[in-house]
């Protein structure tokens, strides 16, 4: 059984929150590959209503990364096993998991790195689009 450990919410749209995550990590050297898009999920069913709105204006978004180590370590198994990262938004709030199946743990290192990339230690504004 996977489970989800948030530890980071974002006052902004998963969209917007998505864009500012991938350039922390970027910034931090870690690369993130997206999986999965809830919207492009939704937009391949022709009657998908929202099961929180039940309208197709809502904002919520789901989208797993799949997250790499620096690519500096390459022989290390840092980089080998990625962390599924998952943003999951509604409601113009984002919150960020990272999913832990105990079978197959993800490496605390790689953790610790996207979970430092992600720190905020001031006031971070996030701008909308563009």
């Amino acid at each position: 059984m996977n489970t989800l450990s948030p530890f980071y919410s974002i006052d902004r749209p998963c969209d917007d929150a998505l864009k500012w995550t991938q350039e922390q990590l970027s910034q931090a050297g870690l690369r993130a590959m997206r999986t999965f898009d809830l919207h492009t999920a939704r937009h391949a069913l022709d009657d998908c209503p929202c099961p929180n709105h039940g309208t197709e204006e809502c904002d919520c978004q789901m989208v797993v990364l799949l997250v790499y180590g620096k690519a500096s370590d390459v022989s290390t198994p840092l980089n080998t096993s990625p962390a599924a990262l998952i943003l999951h938004g509604n409601d113009g709030q984002t919150w960020v998991s990272i999913a832990d199946n105990p079978s197959q743990r993800t490496d605390a290192k790689l953790i610790t790195a996207i979970q430092q990339a992600l720190e905020i230690k001031e006031p971070v504004s996030i701008s909308q689009g563009g």
